[in-house]
Formats: C-alpha cells, sequence, structure tokens
C-alpha cells in the first residue's frame, strides 16, 4: 500500500464504520411509533432484526469470495449503498414488505462492510487501528438512537426523518468510498 493511500483511506476507514454503527440501535428507538404508524405488531422487531442479522452473518461469510473477486473497494461501495437504499425503505416503508426487504438490504449491506474493513485494516494497518476503527462503530451505535429520537421529537412521524438522515449519512459515505475506489486499487 503507498504511504498516501494508506494516509488517506484511514480516515475514509473510520467514517465507514461510525456509518456502519448508525443503523444498529435505530430500530429500538424508531419501533415505538412505526409499528403503531403501520398498524403492526410490537413483537415483529424480532424478527426482523433476526432476518437482517442472518443475512447480514450470511453477507460476511461471503465477503472473502467477493471481495478476492472485485477488491475491497467496490465491495464496500455496493455494499454501503444497499445500507443506504434499505434505511430508504425504511424511512418509506407503509407495510411490513417493505420491512422486510430493507432489513435484508441493510444486512446484506452491513455484512460485507464489516468484514470488508475490518479484513482490509488487520491487513493493511498497525493492531492500534482495529481499537479506532471499533470505537468508531461505537460513535455510530450511539448516534443513531440519539438522530432517531431527535427527529421523533420533532415531529409525530420523525422516525421517518430519522431514517432519511441515517440513510443520506450512508449514501454519502457510499459517494465517498466511490470517489476513492483508485485508492483502494493502489492498497
Amino acid at each position: 500500500m503507498s504511504r498516501r493511500s494508506h494516509f488517506l483511506l484511514l480516515p475514509v476507514i473510520y467514517l465507514g464504520f461510525i456509518s456502519l454503527g448508525l443503523p444498529d440501535g435505530s430500530l429500538g428507538v424508531a419501533w415505538t411509533r412505526m409499528h403503531q404508524d403501520l398498524v403492526l405488531p410490537i413483537g415483529l422487531a424480532g424478527p426482523l432484526l433476526l432476518v437482517g442479522t442472518l443475512i447480514g452473518a450470511t453477507s460476511s461469510l461471503n465477503s472473502g469470495r467477493l471481495i478476492r473477486r472485485f477488491s475491497t473497494g467496490p465491495v464496500v461501495f455496493v455494499s454501503c449503498a444497499l445500507t443506504g437504499l434499505g434505511l430508504l425503505m425504511l424511512g418509506q416503508a407503509t407495510t411490513v414488505g417493505w420491512l422486510w426487504v430493507a432489513a435484508g438490504l441493510m444486512g446484506m449491506g452491513a455484512g460485507a462492510v464489516d468484514a470488508g474493513l475490518n479484513g482490509f485494516v488487520a491487513k493493511h494497518y498497525e493492531g492500534r487501528h482495529m481499537s479506532w476503527l471499533h470505537a468508531c462503530w461505537g460513535i455510530g451505535a450511539t448516534s443513531g438512537p440519539f438522530i432517531i429520537a431527535a427527529a421523533m421529537t420533532a415531529s409525530d412521524e420523525g422516525w421517518r426523518l430519522g431514517y432519511y438522515i441515517i440513510a443520506a449519512v450512508q449514501l454519502g459515505l457510499a459517494g465517498l468510498f466511490l470517489a476513492t475506489l483508485k485508492l483502494w486499487r493502489t492498497a
């Protein structure tokens, strides 16, 4: 990896892990109103999270194969875009079907981003960066519920606004991954 790529990619990777954490605690906060607005049972949150987790695990397990074929940069870009699309779908959800598809997209994207960036950092950086990487995830996982809660305070269907904000962050990061594809190739 060139020294310049090393220097420029690390902040992008840290932002990627902040972004990865944003949706993780959000459903627990949003669901208090989502299930009422969509007239769904309160207990549906558990199966939605389970489906997202299982798809995320499957995506994570297959990410090595995808990275060998396409390299880390493109896989992380597509994965982040899928997560952003899933979050947009959550904000637009009008039926339970939207929620299932959104959970699948978010799981698919998050699993590959998580495994891809972890592997990349383990291979190309010192061990201390792995600690910072996971600290960044914690920043995102702490911030996501606050974003949803603040949006819900602003309006009755503020959970939608909260998901739009988090989706915008995800899609913005996908754009950043796209803009840095050349740097990923030199790594």
